[in-house]
């Protein structure tokens, strides 16, 4: 049996966590770069795991941890979140600590004991903690701060006060696999982590925001952010912080994102006039195919664009089932301060830009201009609108970029 190497952070402090080089979908958002669930150890006069790893993965968490100490030793166990890609191994590491104190929230207790109901978590020692709240390991002391709502109700986070760590759960996370540990060991970093922010975490900017405020009052020396998924911060996690509050408050540039399919070409000649109107008037476009890019680059491109533009052919009366499907995925993440356009074509009979029109208003996004739709394919007539359409959509993303 091959070692299972930890990392050491800083001293009495280690990695243990596992990357998932196969990783390409987490729940529906695509990860081309794979991923890695984050669990620490930190070892003192008492010991103390700090999140665990996804349930496939626990044998692998527990051979790195037995490179360091015997797993029975462990005093505490910290869970600060309780969807199972953080703790799916917590059955499996308190069958070898099994006198180690659960350390959660007060909502991570109730969901790891509905979760965990045939996993014996009835006969688990909690300890329910809220913000400010400590745990004495010896020499190092944790502390916890309730995060509520990144993402889940339960989320909380570590602080391991003499190190200055903050083991930060969701938040500041990336999705990438890599056998480097820190962010300036690796590239594209602040990338990653925008794709993470803006597929996970965009529809709690508000949560965010207030978040960074309880941060800045706990008044905490945070020397490194270590994250559940993706890479520790140690040289720019003042950066993502303020990244974090940029993004949490809309920021638009002055952009307009076309999002598009087609199916015989007549809705994709259409965002290519539009588009290239855009361009004419000095303004940045991006055109992206639904089905010929990442939906999750597409997510992060749409974060800070002023303006989004929506093509659809018609099937079957309807939207195209990318569109169907991305507009559903947009409603969930709740960008704000969008202005919308919608358009598309329809050969016998209509469909496609109704039905945008019904989603989109009942997610009460702001359609800035009337819809647009031709029958079959565009003549010069309907390019000219489409060319009229983006002028004024390119004056529309400057009047409303706000960075």
């Amino acid at each position: 049996m091959s070692k299972l190497e930890p990392v050491n952070i800083t001293p009495g402090v280690y990695w243990v966590g596992v990357i998932d080089w196969n990783l390409r979908d987490f729940h529906g958002y695509e990860t081309p770069k794979g991923g890695t669930y984050n669990a620490y150890l930190v070892v003192d006069e008492k010991i103390a795991l700090i999140d665990t790893v996804k349930a496939p993965f626990a044998d692998e968490m527990i051979r790195k941890i037995k490179q360091i100490v015997d797993p029975s030793k462990i005093d505490y166990v910290i869970s600060n979140h309780v969807e199972m890609d953080h703790s799916g191994s917590l059955p499996a590491i308190l069958e070898h600590a099994p006198n180690a104190t659960l350390v959660t929230s007060s909502k991570g207790q109730s969901g790891l004991s509905s979760h965990y109901e045939e996993s014996g978590c009835k006969n688990w020692n909690y300890q329910v903690v809220k913000t400010g709240d400590t745990v004495d390991l010896g020499k190092k002391t944790l502390m916890f701060i309730e995060a509520t709502m990144l993402h889940w109700p339960d989320s909380m986070q570590t602080y391991l006060i003499e190190d200055g760590i903050l083991f930060s759960n969701d938040s500041f996370g990336q999705h990438v696999a890599t056998s480097k540990r820190f962010d300036d060991e690796v590239d594209d970093v602040m990338e990653d982590a925008a794709i993470y922010y803006a597929n996970i975490l965009m529809p709690f900017g508000g949560q965010v925001l207030k978040y960074i405020e309880k941060l800045r009052g706990l008044d905490i020396d945070i020397k490194m952010i270590a994250p559940s998924h993706g890479v520790i911060w140690r040289n720019g996690f003042e950066q993502i912080i303020q990244e974090y509050a940029k993004w949490a408050s809309g920021k638009n540039r002055s952009k307009v994102l076309m999002i598009y399919d087609t199916m015989w070409g007549s809705t994709e000649k259409m965002a290519m006039e539009i588009a290239e109107a855009v361009r004419s008037k000095d303004v940045e476009v991006r055109l992206r195919h639904l089905r010929k890019n990442d939906w999750s680059m597409i997510i992060k491109e749409l974060m800070d664009a002023s303006v989004v533009a929506i093509g659809s052919p018609t099937m079957n009366n309807g939207m195209f089932f990318t569109i169907a499907g991305f507009i559903t995925y947009i409603k969930g993440l709740r960008p704000k301060d969008k202005n919308f356009f919608l358009f598309g074509s329809y050969g016998w009979g209509g469909g496609a830009v109704k039905a945008m029109e019904k989603e989109m208003e009942s997610a009460r996004f702001v359609l800035a201009e009337e819809s647009l739709q031709v029958k079959f394919r565009p003549y010069e007539d309907d390019l000219e609108k489409c060319r009229e359409i983006g002028y004024r959509l390119a004056e529309l993303a400057k009047k409303n970029a706000n960075t």
